[in-house]
């Protein structure tokens, strides 16, 4: 399974950004992370087929995730950003099976959030 990460690019601080990610084949549950140079990728945000959704602490109330299961598509609505929201984005996709499960990753998309 191949994703293909869009949407970032450099907002203010205040506004707003919606990430997309297409995964060429279906996954269960779709997740978003984010780096910053140096530091290792953080979890953000996910949901699975059924749904339901999980969010950090530092973005809740602030991100949404979304997905349209018929196009394998998840969506990261991103408002009220911050600077520390600047970073490099992931998208992370994770197939359940009967031995266990695999992880497929986008390619990321920077987001960068200006004062």
């Amino acid at each position: 399974v191949q994703l293909q990460a869009s949407g970032g690019g450099l907002a203010q601080v205040g506004g707003s950004l919606r990430l997309s990610c297409v995964a060429s084949g279906s996954v269960n549950a779709m997740l978003w992370y984010r780096q910053y140079p140096g530091l290792a990728r953080e979890w953000v945000a996910a949901i699975n087929s059924g749904g339901a959704t999980n969010y950090h602490d530092s973005v809740k109330g602030r991100f949404t995730i979304s997905r349209d299961n018929a196009k394998n598509t998840v969506y990261l609505q991103m408002n009220s950003l911050r600077p520390e929201d600047t970073g490099v984005y992931y998208c992370k996709g994770v197939r359940v099976m009967a031995r266990g499960s695999s992880d497929f990753w986008g390619q990321g998309t920077q987001v960068t959030v200006s004062s």
